[in-house]
């Protein structure tokens, strides 16, 4: 997905809370918002957001000298969401239609983002999320590929939103590759975060050799590039994957709320919308 002009007011807002997040001095918000600016004004046209959030987000951990501004934002999200498994477990036993089941509570998990400017409530996520149609319906598409598949390679998006996660694999009949970020970006799950919502009992954990959001292909390793190449099935969570990975010919489906207008105009679909989207040449799907 391109970089569109709306994009540029939420760069500025997402370094400046950045910023704060690192208890940086006023002052020194002021010098990131400049530098992100000039950031801005050499951004390629053609890069997705995710290429410019990575800059941000390393000037922030560059400038404040803080390696992870958001480590105590992502231990109370785990937190908060490991209280919420069994329940979240008993739901999917009793659910008329356990993985579309399992497959929504993965995507409500998706309202964990310290990337978005509103707050979010996960109680109501989950009620909306369990009830609210499809605004793009991929699970009759799902279900196929997970019968052929062998394997499957997870893209994860956030920390806490990985407890969620782990009820779809949980459910899952087949070996999980969970992947993460090499390092700190927002509140993207990185290896310890994965371990601390017990990732580990379920699923193979690898990350991607990158801190960038979502999967930025050329900034990842050599290693994980071929894992990508040689997946059969891919699940890919969140917005910043969608951005990164859209125009992949890999036998994707994404997983996401379309929490921003940006990305919701590029699916075609309402702000808000619960998405479960097919992406390749064999796994076309449409809203």
């Amino acid at each position: 997905m391109k970089t569109y002009l709306d994009c540029y007011p939420c760069f500025l807002r997402q370094a400046l809370s950045a910023a704060r997040q690192a208890e940086a001095s006023v002052e020194l918000q002021h010098h990131i918002l400049l530098e992100t600016m000039d950031q801005l004004r050499a951004l390629p046209v053609q890069s997705t957001p995710p290429v410019m959030a990575e800059i941000i987000h390393r000037t922030v951990r560059r400038e404040t000298q803080t390696p992870d501004p958001y480590a105590r934002s992502k231990r109370d999200a785990t937190a908060q969401a490991m209280r919420l498994l069994p329940a979240l477990r008993e739901r999917v036993r009793i659910a008329p239609d356990p993985l579309e089941t399992a497959v929504r509570i993965a995507i409500a998990g998706n309202m964990i983002d310290d990337g978005m400017a509103e707050p979010f409530e996960l109680n109501a996520t989950l009620a909306r999320v369990l009830e609210q149609p499809f605004a793009i319906d991929g699970l009759a598409r799902l279900r196929e590929a997970l019968k052929d598949a062998d394997s499957l390679l997870y893209l994860a998006d956030n920390a806490g939103e990985t407890v969620f996660d782990r009820v779809l694999i949980e459910h899952l009949a087949l070996p999980v590759t969970y992947v993460v970020k090499a390092g700190p970006i927002i509140n993207d799950a990185t290896r310890e975060d994965a371990l601390a919502a017990g990732l580990d009992a379920v699923s193979h954990i690898i990350d991607n050799g990158s801190d960038a959001p979502g999967t930025l292909l050329e900034h990842c390793s050599a290693a994980f590039r071929e894992q990508f190449a040689q997946a059969p099935l891919i699940l890919a969570k969140g917005q910043a994957n969608y951005e990164t990975l859209s125009e992949t010919l890999a036998p994707v489906f994404f997983l996401l709320q379309a929490k921003c207008s940006v990305i919701a105009g590029d699916l075609g679909v309402p702000v808000g919308s619960v998405v479960l989207k097919a992406c390749s040449n064999s796994l076309t799907d449409s809203p």
